[in-house]
């Protein structure tokens, strides 16, 4: 079994009376997909940005392969191989989808936005751009502004952006909000190929892509995971039933 690289300990986190994350402990090893579900308002996206350093726990630890980076910024997590994308499209509309991706190879780089014209017209960078756009199957809509992308296609591109900071963990966000059926069996396609680059920590509510691709699965229920193991063991859980669904057959 793989070491993990991954490690949340105890981790905490209220707003008010309101507690988000509640002595939540996960880990995620290299190359498995590890999908997080639970029903709407469970804490997912909070425990997301906690991980990322969008959010400060209020207690608890985040061990990146064996270091603390708990209290470390997001731009130091990214360098250390952490990358994620969104519940809601964040890609750049005016730009092209080649050049979406450009920007994060620069960013990979250096932070320093004043080098864009230069990396836009470096021959390296660009084929780097364009061999994750083809990784992700966007390579023949490389000079498409993302404003006329479609949104499964978008979602593709958020991935792709990703890819290019060249990551250990990837965090996705209900990559398939909003995505019709041909472009979700597309993702999930895509995803399920990307565990020989990279870990994935997935937040999805399609049950069918959960359990399609992912090695395990954590049930989040008011900020405390009630259940982690494999697919199986945890669809067969009765308490998961009860909590997610509210009824004993729901599957």
């Amino acid at each position: 079994m793989a070491d993990p690289i991954l490690q949340i300990s105890g981790l905490e986190k209220s707003f008010g009376g309101l507690v988000v994350t509640d002595h939540v402990d996960l880990d995620v090893r290299s190359h498995e997909v590890h999908a997080l579900i639970g029903p709407n308002g469970a804490g997912k996206t909070s425990l997301i940005a906690q991980i990322f350093g969008e959010l400060a726990p209020d207690r608890g630890a985040i061990l990146w392969c064996g270091d603390d980076i708990t209290r470390l910024p997001t731009f130091e997590r990214v360098r250390r191989g952490l990358a994620r994308t969104f519940q809601i499209s964040s890609v750049l509309p005016e730009l092209t989808a080649l050049e979406n991706v450009l920007l994060a190879v620069l960013s990979r780089k250096s932070p320093n936005p004043d080098k864009w014209s230069r990396v836009s017209a470096n021959r390296s960078a660009t084929e780097r751009a364009f061999t994750h756009l083809e990784r992700v199957g966007l390579d023949r809509r490389a000079g498409v502004s993302a404003a006329a992308l479609s949104y499964g296609e978008r979602r593709q591109l958020e991935v792709a952006i990703a890819l290019a900071l060249e990551p250990r963990l990837l965090l996705l966000d209900e990559p398939m909000a909003g995505v019709g059926p041909e472009e979700t069996s597309q993702l999930r396609d895509l995803l399920d190929g990307l565990r020989r680059d990279c870990a994935i920590l997935l937040v999805e509510h399609d049950m069918d892509v959960v359990f399609a691709i992912a090695d395990r699965v954590s049930v989040l229920v008011s900020g405390r995971v009630i259940a982690c193991g494999p697919p199986t063991t945890v669809r067969d859980d009765a308490r998961v039933r009860q909590a997610y669904f509210g009824e004993e057959d729901a599957w």
